[in-house]
């Protein structure tokens, strides 16, 4: 027996023994007079409240608890009691919608809910930027007229959705990648989405480009020594004939061979995660030995001039540093016509450490210098390789510089020269203390 049942019993034991009381001393008509009286009452209290539940179930108001006396005032308790616990589940059912669209917010992709007839029920931020969609604007309408691809259209409409589509120009400058792909789910409704593979594709041109470029720069060696070694074996020869060819296949062994060598040092650049030193390199010692590098390389036909402030340094890892400034004079004694000049400097700009080479070479032109640090990039093909380069020097001298947090800065202009500048950092430079006889 519940409470309720329990307290109207108990009620109308109450008043029955009331109006036993009031029939033993007076009469039996003032009883039931009395337990009329006392029906009513309670009728009207029972109407009173069951109108005022009406009222408050019709247009609830979340915390108010009307008060009552009896059994009302349990069935009011009770009430806010349910509305209570409904009201934290409607709660935690938000934060839990609320932390599944934060979440979908800060995903890389872009994510997007269509329902049955393809119509767009949401989307993230970043589905608006690759579709160019606004999320408030666009509820409601027909995805396909707002992304007209015609390969997206002909791949939604298709509704085989096992491979993903690929989607080029995309973007604000037209210039994305985008790879898309649908997913049914409930009733007739998709889930798109959509990943910028922009840098994906361009990293596998590159892929692409420098395996061919590989295969291109040692085919060429090798076509003429196996070409030179079948002359040989084949043709007979006079001796200063057979020195020669044999003095051409050296030099073509060797070029392959520098640049296996520089294959090899980009490789370990590369793989190598770990920060270069932070101890202070000998800087002196790399100038002399870049001083006597040139002078052996040009063989007095050019002009070249060094100027260091000696009591300058940074901090390093010398043998990288070595290879990356070498590149930078070699290349400018390559490229620089018998009769020119060459200027090296090493000096202090504000904060910074800064070597430069200066040249009175071919230069570059404009449109050439943002590529000149991708592998075997060259301006001039034929005169790089009369030059003896392998075009991976400068991608070198680029990885050397990042792991070093230095950066390259070119100015040239043809037919009159160029300026490479190495700028590194205040926190890598220094000054040695003087050293006292």
């Amino acid at each position: 027996m519940n409470i309720i049942w329990a307290r109207s019993i108990v009620s109308l034991l109450l008043l029955a023994l009331v109006c036993a009381a009031i029939a033993a001393a007076t009469s039996v008509r003032t009883a039931l007079i009395v337990a009329a009286m006392a029906l009513v009452a309670q009728t009207l209290f029972s109407t009173y409240h069951t109108e005022r539940l009406w009222r408050l179930l019709d247009a609830p108001v979340y915390g108010e608890v009307p008060s009552a006396p009896g059994v009302w005032g349990e069935i009011y308790y009770r009430l806010h009691k349910l509305a209570k616990r409904w009201h934290a589940q409607v709660r935690q059912v938000e934060q839990q919608h609320s932390r599944f669209i934060q979440a979908i917010q800060a995903s890389p992709n872009g994510v997007a809910m269509l329902d049955d007839h393809d119509q767009i029920e949401w989307c993230n931020a970043i589905a608006e930027q690759h579709f160019g969609l606004d999320a408030k604007r666009d509820l409601r309408q027909h995805i396909t007229h707002l992304v007209r691809h015609p390969d997206f259209v002909r791949y939604l409409n298709s509704h085989h959705y096992d491979e993903m589509l690929v989607m080029r120009g995309m973007g604000d400058k037209r210039q994305n990648v985008l790879s898309v792909q649908a997913f049914p789910y409930g009733e007739n409704r998709k889930l798109v989405l959509s990943a910028d593979i922009t840098e994906l594709e361009r990293t596998d041109a590159m892929r692409r480009d420098f395996v061919a470029n590989v295969s291109h720069e040692l085919k060429t060696p090798l076509t003429v020594l196996s070409g030179f070694l079948e002359t040989l074996r084949e043709i007979p020869l006079e001796q200063a004939d057979r020195d020669r060819y044999l003095e051409m296949m050296d030099q073509q062994a060797l070029r392959m061979r520098n640049i296996v060598d520089d294959l090899l040092v980009l490789a370990k650049l590369e793989g190598d995660a770990k920060p270069p030193s932070d101890q202070p390199i000998d800087m002196r010692a790399i100038l002399a030995h870049l001083r006597e590098d040139a002078a052996t390389l040009s063989g007095g036909r050019h002009r070249i001039a060094f100027a260091a402030d000696e009591g300058l340094t940074v901090t390093g890892v010398e043998t990288e540093l070595l290879s990356a400034l070498g590149n930078l004079v070699t290349n400018a004694i390559r490229y620089t016509p018998d009769g020119g000049s060459i200027e090296v400097a090493w000096t202090q700009v504000a904060a910074e450490a800064v070597f430069s080479v200066t040249d009175t070479g071919f230069g570059i032109p404009a449109a050439d210098i943002p590529r000149l640090t991708e592998r075997f990039y060259r301006v001039d093909r034929s005169r790089s390789r009369d030059t003896g380069g392998t075009g991976l020097g400068l991608a070198i001298v680029k990885h050397v510089l990042q792991r070093h947090d230095a950066t390259l800065e070119v100015k040239s202009e043809e037919g009159r020269g160029s300026t490479f500048s190495v700028r590194f950092p205040a926190n890598r430079s220094m000054r040695r203390q003087p050293v006292h006889a």
